[in-house]
């Protein structure tokens, strides 16, 4: 009984996916062929249609596991501990002066290189 509920479910999810590509069609040739219009209207346009095409997405499984991935997404960034500003000043000041730091040495090593090489081909 289950299975046969899946079924149609991915049929009708089928023809939803179908109504928001129509709907994406419909919105990039509109905005091709209104392009003489304001941008204004052709802007509040493709938001409207972009609202309607995510609304009926949401109305399919993947659309429905999408949000609930979002929606917990949110959580773990609420968990997060941010660092504070001297912390953040603190260890970008310790990056660079890492980088430069490597930098001179490969530098100092291509240098090294290219003098031992000119001198050996002579």
């Amino acid at each position: 009984m289950e299975s046969k509920a899946v079924q149609s479910a991915s049929r009708f999810d089928f023809l939803k996916w179908l109504v928001v590509f129509v709907l994406i069609a419909i919105g990039v040739v509109g905005n091709q062929y209104f392009s003489a219009e304001s941008l204004l209207y052709r802007v509040l346009a493709l938001v409207g249609l972009a609202i309607v095409a995510a609304l009926v997405a949401l109305q399919t499984d993947r659309g429905r596991r999408f949000a609930t991935l979002l929606k917990e997404a949110r959580v773990e960034i609420r968990k997060v501990v941010w660092p504070t500003r001297p912390e953040l000043v603190q260890t970008t000041a310790i990056v660079v002066v890492f980088v430069l730091v490597v930098a001179l040495l490969l530098w100092g090593m291509d240098s090294l290189i290219s003098l031992l090489v000119a001198g050996f081909i002579g």
